[in-house]
């Protein structure tokens, strides 16, 4: 399988591609093929992992709403068969769901898969996978890739010798009665949270609570978690799966998604609004008053509910959140606040990092809304988020507030903008060989990037610019922070993308100007740089 490039579908800890054709210019690379390859190397990497032979695991596998994650779902299932494995494809889930498969008793499973490309357009599919110690790390997937790429690897995992788990095995179920539905047990475990926290078998009576699932996996948190116990879901929307993602993006990062949750909690005069990502591992909310809380909102939000229950505690963050935010987790809620880096697992891995070395930190959680709690196996799990929000909420609505007044003291930015200057090392290399007289002269991305950032930083240090004086902040682990005092206040990061050719910028500021000022100086500061693009700003 040398031709076969699996190392393209790597994406951090996740695997991703396009399983559909239909969109121009993009071919389909997560194929049949592919699949059953890193199925069979996952199988292996598990099996390594627990000291088990395949035909001794049992493997859960599921799927949210994408047009292609059925047959997806069906062909991770049918590679694994040959080998004996207990396989149960759970149908339609959420991603923290088939991890808690390997906690609950009912399922015990050694691994689980999930069929799915969080937010990402209707033609894209991936797999998330999980052991019993959590989510598989980036070092992790790139061991599954070797393995899936190498035949004489596939071959040496004994088949089963009695033809168990024949490829055409019916799949489990109510009929098959090997295991029961994932999501009702997941649901009443989620339930059973929120009666044994505010103490009532109806908590939630004379509550109303819209949940947007964006066509995604997450109604069942409407229909199943919260209508049992007792509220108004009437104003709940888009509910039903649909990967064609008909009514907006099923991500709480997304302005028109926010726009349609917000829009409804005022329109329908709701007590809370929950949304939630198309996997259900991220979420944000909405309050009685139709504000957004998300990003640093959100971030505040999970802080505050447990700074009662571990005061002084680490909350590891991504690298983007304010200078408000860090105020409020540090001078407001008497916690600890580490600034670390984009990306999930970064955050979650950083946090048992600190645990493991005898520092507490009980959440990680970043900006995007994965947030992941030290009592909760530290799973990014947004419906685990929304379940505590549910209880704060519900015994404010008993006194007579709104779960608005959980971070009323948290101040926020006059002004936030996100700028992403693309890369091209076309455009590099051209200039690169003008100006060396060399036609095979070139640039590869992380140089451009590295250039740039450097040129900040030679820029920024200590540095004045027009009425505005500029001072690289430490500790940063992400690219270059700078804070900015003078004519305005506050701060930017600009940063190299995880996955993709572009520096995202991020910009805020304490008043009205400070931004479009940062943007022009930085503009003349990056012009200088082949192959950055510095129209966006």
């Amino acid at each position: 399988m040398s031709n076969y490039d699996f190392r393209s579908l790597q994406n951090g800890s996740d695997i991703r591609g396009v399983a559909l054709e239909g969109v121009a210019g993009e071919p389909v690379n997560l194929d049949d093929t592919a699949v059953s390859r890193l199925a069979r190397g996952f199988l292996f990497w598990l099996s390594r992992k627990t000291d088990k032979k395949p035909a001794e695991l049992t493997v859960t596998v599921g799927r949210d709403s994408r047009l292609s994650g059925e047959h997806l779902c069906q062909v991770f299932v049918n590679a694994l068969a040959p080998y004996g494995a207990r396989v149960l494809d759970c149908g339609m889930a959420s991603t923290p769901a088939m991890f808690m498969s390997t906690v609950f008793p009912e399922f015990s499973a050694d691994g689980a898969v999930m069929v799915t490309a969080s937010h990402l357009p209707w033609n894209r599919n991936g797999l998330k996978f999980f052991s019993a110690e959590g989510g598989l790390n980036k070092g992790d997937i790139t061991d599954i890739i070797i393995f899936a790429e190498s035949d004489q690897i596939l071959n040496s995992m004994p088949k089963a010798a009695d033809g168990a788990g024949a490829p055409d095995a019916p799949k489990y179920g109510v009929a098959a009665g090997d295991a029961p539905d994932l999501m009702d047990v997941y649901s009443a475990h989620l339930r059973s949270i929120i009666t044994s926290e505010t103490g009532a078998d109806q908590p939630l009576c004379g509550m109303k609570i819209a949940v947007d699932a964006g066509n995604g996996a997450g109604g069942f948190y409407a229909t199943r978690v919260l209508e049992p116990l007792g509220a108004d879901i009437s104003a709940s929307q888009f509910l039903e799966p649909d990967g064609h993602f008909p009514n907006h993006q099923p991500n709480p990062e997304n302005k028109e998604a926010m726009k349609a949750i917000t829009d409804t909690v005022l329109r329908e005069h709701c007590d809370l609004g929950l949304i939630f990502d198309t996997d259900v591992d991220r979420s944000s909310a909405v309050d009685e008053n139709g504000r957004e809380i998300s990003r640093n909102g959100i971030v505040a939000m999970a802080a505050a509910l447990i700074a009662d229950k571990y005061p002084g505690t680490t909350v590891v963050t991504d690298s983007v959140t304010s200078d408000e935010l860090h105020t409020y987790l540090e001078g407001t809620l008497g916690l600890k606040h580490l600034r670390f880096k984009r990306g999930y697992r970064n955050v979650i891995n950083k946090s048992i990092e600190l645990n493991a070395a005898g520092t507490d930190s009980q959440l990680a959680i970043e900006t995007s809304g994965h947030a992941a709690y030290g009592d909760n196996y530290f799973l990014d799990d947004g419906a685990f988020l929304a379940t505590r929000i549910v209880v704060r909420a519900a015994r404010l609505f008993a006194e007579g507030k709104g779960i608005s007044t959980v971070i009323a003291d948290l101040a926020e930015p006059a002004e936030s903008v996100e700028v992403r200057l693309p890369i091209s090392t076309a455009a590099a290399g051209s200039a690169a060989s003008d100006s060396a007289h060399d036609e095979n002269a070139a640039l590869d991305f992380g140089t451009i990037a590295e250039s740039a950032l450097e040129a900040v930083r030679a820029w920024s240090d200590g540095c004045s610019h027009g009425d505005m004086n500029f001072a690289i902040v430490t500790p940063n682990y992400e690219g270059v922070r700078v804070s900015f005092t003078g004519a305005h206040r506050g701060w930017f990061l600009i940063r190299r993308s995880l996955h993709d050719p572009i520096l995202p910028l991020n910009i805020e500021s304490e008043d009205q100007g400070g931004t479009d000022a940062v943007r022009a100086l930085l503009a003349e500061c990056l012009s200088a740089i082949p192959g950055v693009d510095v129209s966006p700003l």
